[in-house]
């Protein structure tokens, strides 16, 4: 088994959550952190455990021969450049959502991962969380039929007991609702429904409480989405609500119906007049220290070792996501209908 030294990028409250899961898998040991405010080794390596370097200056850290991946952790502006930089180094990749903030940057972010061969983890970790796993596994099993409606809706209210909040309300650090944290709804959707996006509409709204006033954009959008196998679905992306967190789950199909952590299938001659519960564990929580990473981790190092693709979060599942979100964001703006074949961000 090759063990993989990873060298994480930036240093914040993400990368807190990171460097454990990482530490976690049977491959990799984080060995190097690069942050624009200086570090102390001694500190990281005692809080972290293993012997960690430090970097103020990032291509000296991506030069390393033996740093084999990074886990970029830095503000969202700049997920594409150092992407596009530790591609250019050759290192794979483990990128926290979103890529990018632009739909130019995101495609820059393809054509040198492209280019250079190497692998790529996006954050979309939701997709290894018990509750997605569990309802994946009714979706392929067919207790649902044939899914022709879908509902994935994200609440969770980012004020300022949130350490990001001081740079997720603006425009050029969270971005918009969905880019902040509701993509992991549209993600969830798109694994769910199992086909290409069409179209999408969408509009925003901004809450009045003094709470969410130091935002620069509207914090709640709700998105309407026709896929091309003919269903639709919906995405609403709500960061300023005042309610515990909900990771909102409705499926309809032609056999059944999944809610949450209950279902009902016609194969399974469940009861109609009451749900039938599923044993997940739901999504309750956007601390990163309780999202299922190591999961995730586990799972790219295992396919960077075989030589395959990320399975559930490539690089192209996270741009399929990545692109219905900015297409949304836009569709709000510009209060009109666009056709993802035809739209160029």
């Amino acid at each position: 088994m090759k063990k993989y030294n990873v060298g994480v990028i930036g240093y914040g409250w993400v990368a807190t959550a990171h460097i454990p899961a990482i530490n976690a898998t049977a491959q990799a040991q984080v060995t190097a952190v690069w942050s624009s405010r200086p570090q102390n080794a001694s500190e990281l390596s005692a809080r972290h455990g293993g012997a960690i370097q430090t970097f103020t200056d990032l291509g000296a850290m991506l030069a390393r021969k033996d740093i084999h991946a990074v886990s970029i952790c830095s503000y969202p502006s700049q997920h594409a450049e150092h992407a596009i930089a530790a591609a250019k180094a050759g290192k794979d990749i483990i990128l926290e959502k979103p890529i990018s903030l632009t739909l130019a940057e995101a495609n820059a972010v393809a054509a040198a991962v492209k280019a250079a061969g190497v692998k790529v983890c996006v954050c979309f970790e939701c997709r290894y969380s018990s509750q997605f796993l569990a309802t994946k596994a009714v979706i392929d099993q067919g207790l649902l039929g044939k899914l022709h409606y879908g509902e994935v809706d994200y609440y969770h209210g980012i004020g300022p007991w949130y350490g990001q909040f001081r740079w997720n309300v603006r425009r050029d650090g969270g971005g918009t609702s969905l880019l902040s944290a509701g993509c992991h709804a549209m993600d969830a959707l798109l694994l769910c429904m199992g086909s290409e996006v069409e179209s999408v509409t969408s509009t925003a709204v901004k809450s009045a409480s003094p709470t969410f006033a130091p935002y620069e954009y509207d914090t709640t959008s709700v998105t309407l989405l026709r896929f091309r196998n003919g269903s639709v679905g919906k995405v609403a992306s709500v960061i300023d609500c005042l309610q515990p967190y909900y990771f909102h789950t409705h499926l309809v199909g032609s056999e059944g119906s999944l809610l949450d952590n209950k279902f009902h299938s016609v194969r399974l001659a469940t009861n109609k007049h009451k749900w039938s519960e599923l044993s997940m564990k739901m999504l309750d929580s956007g601390d990163v220290s309780d999202h299922p990473y190591q999961t995730q981790f586990q799972a790219f190092f295992d396919a960077v070792e075989a030589g395959r693709e990320m399975p559930l979060t490539s690089l192209a599942d996270a741009m399929a996501s990545h692109r219905a979100c900015l297409a949304a964001d836009a569709s709000a703006r510009e209060n009109r209908t666009i056709a993802l074949a035809s739209w160029n961000g």
